[in-house]
């Protein structure tokens, strides 16, 4: 069955970086799309960046573009997520999602069928 397997968050001081990975297994991982999405407390759940299967094609939502970097490991079914500059409002569970190629049109958490069950990130 379909595993998604987040790691690498953690508590970090403002200006600070974090390094996010997800381990994916039971589906045929390169021909997904893959994103990460973030979620605060009250707040409802935010793409934050979108690779698709080569990895050649990236979109980022606006408030961590050049902050963030997105990347994916086709050899070794694993997403990553490079998180530089980070601010407090960057605190939240930060999920991977995995979605078919022709399912993937962006952001939206909609679109995407399997999801891990999430790693925190605080930033103070």
């Amino acid at each position: 069955h379909v595993q998604l397997v987040e790691s690498g968050g953690g508590s970090v001081q403002a200006g600070g970086s974090l390094r996010l990975s997800c381990a994916a297994s039971g589906y045929s991982y390169s021909s997904y799309c893959m994103g990460w999405f973030r979620q605060a407390p009250g707040k409802e759940r935010e793409g934050v960046a979108v690779i698709w299967t080569g990895g050649g094609s990236t979109h980022y939502a606006d408030s961590v573009q050049g902050r963030f970097i997105v990347s994916r490991d086709n050899a070794k079914n694993t997403l990553y997520l490079q998180m530089n500059s980070l601010k407090p409002e960057d605190t939240a569970m930060y999920y991977c999602a995995a979605t078919p190629l022709t399912s993937c049109y962006g952001l939206g958490p909609s679109n995407f069928r399997y999801w891990g069950q999430g790693t925190q990130v605080t930033v103070s």
